[in-house]
């Protein structure tokens, strides 16, 4: 009776997360993978369809483009998004008072996505931006970086890095401190310089740090909509549309329900492969334990 007891309130405490999970992950995900296979436009009765919704997504020129323009972005912004919290670890790792830079660099990650956007439209306005001006300062003449074609995916790459620092420097962080000391000791010992330590030490002993971050920034690449809405909405000449973007314009401008589910369950086949390929990859540069 007890061990029961002791059963019934592990359920009850594990049960709001279960019913959170089941009720906006799971239900909603069976339910856009059924939707895929229908015609709605979101009010009228629904109509099977087959495949013809994800046949009807590979003839869509929208879609090649968002799928362009969403790895053009990931190309990027995740190497040196990677790279400078990295840096920004390494640095921050013995200063003190390293708990107020971490507040610092993790604010934007908790402010709101249409916030950073309407004050980075400000920032990288072509005529009065701030941005621009100091460019100006030093002799450069700065693009239109939100009307121009070809600065349009770098500029939203720029807020993305930003914006998605403090995240990544603070895990970095946190992977840095389970390093043992007496590793760094033992290379001093031997005449290691700094740059040997941490090519040699920092690098290696980060590196499932540094694949769990690769996997989500890949993820969270793939994901991109907030920026794109709020500064471009896509444009100009769909120059910034990205695949959720796309997704969203299918079901919620257009109201093609059922290819805006199948554009999203594509997407996530895509998300799921690269997923894989990396965990594949993974085993010839992720050293786990000591």
């Amino acid at each position: 009776m007890h061990d029961r007891k002791r059963m019934m309130a592990g359920y009850l405490f594990i049960a709001p997360q279960f019913i959170g999970l089941l009720a906006f992950s799971l239900i909603p995900v069976i339910y856009a993978l059924v939707l895929s296979f229908m015609k709605w436009d979101g009010f009228g009765a629904k109509t099977f369809v087959g495949l013809d919704n994800f046949m009807q997504q590979f003839q869509n020129p929208d879609f090649w483009t968002a799928m362009k323009n969403t790895v053009y972005y990931m190309v990027l912004v995740i190497p040196p998004q990677i790279a400078l919290a990295l840096l920004i670890a390494v640095a921050l790792n013995k200063v003190k008072g390293k708990e107020f830079y971490r507040v610092l660099f993790f604010m934007p990650v908790v402010t709101s996505s249409v916030s950073i956007g309407v004050i980075w439209m400000w920032i990288l306005n072509g005529d009065f931006g701030i941005l621009n001006q100091l460019l100006g300062n030093v002799g450069i003449e700065g693009p239109q970086w939100l009307s121009d074609t070809k600065w349009v995916i770098p500029s939203i790459a720029i807020l993305s890095i930003w914006w998605g620092l403090g995240t990544n420097m603070v895990i970095f962080l946190a992977g840095l401190q389970g390093i043992p000391r007496s590793y760094y000791e033992a290379a001093q010992m031997d005449g290691a310089t700094k740059w040997h330590q941490f090519w040699h030490i920092t690098i290696p002993l980060l590196s499932p740090t540094t694949f769990f971050i690769a996997i989500m920034a890949v993820i969270g690449s793939f994901q991109v909509f907030d920026q794109a809405f709020v500064m471009t909405n896509g444009g100009p000449a769909k120059a910034s549309y990205t695949l959720v973007f796309h997704i969203y314009k299918q079901g919620f401008i257009d109201f093609k329900m059922g290819e805006s589910a199948a554009a999203a369950m594509i997407l996530f086949v895509i998300i799921l492969i690269f997923t894989l390929i990396q965990f594949k990859m993974s085993k010839r540069w992720v050293h786990y334990g000591e």
